[in-house]
């Protein structure tokens, strides 16, 4: 088993930054990977972005590319999401999730992530114009 929690979220203005984190504990081997998603009111979970522990490969979905960062801090067993330059459109809850893939450099592991049954509770971002 994995626990994941997710911490961070808050109220920024257009423009603005903001740090979440994904602390995981409990069955932490090396090679899983870690996703970021959200989901906004009314709409389907998106996924935004995720890292390999193993071999440390990222991906970024389209509209969050050159703004938000993913980072892994190993000796914490955390994984970080830097987020700049904040538009309206980011305002939504955001969800870590962590599966056992080796790589992370495609929409297509960021989706064998979706399907993981290890998720972290949400954090809300918000995202004033």
């Amino acid at each position: 088993q994995v626990q994941l929690v997710a911490s961070g979220g808050g109220l920024v203005q257009t423009g603005g930054s903001l740090r979440l984190s994904c602390a995981a504990s409990g069955r932490t081997f090396s090679s899983y990977a870690i996703g970021w998603f959200r989901q906004a009111p009314g709409k389907e979970r998106e996924g935004v972005s995720c890292i390999s522990k193993s071999d440390g490969s990222t991906y970024y979905t389209g509209s969050v590319k050159g703004r938000f960062t993913i980072s892994s801090d190993n000796a914490k067993n955390t994984v970080y999401l830097q987020m700049n330059s904040l538009k309206p459109e980011d305002t939504a809850v955001y969800y870590c999730a962590a599966d056992f893939i080796m790589r992370c450099h495609s929409d297509y592991d960021l989706g064998l992530i979706r399907h993981s049954d290890y998720w972290g509770q949400g954090t809300q971002v918000t995202v004033s114009s």
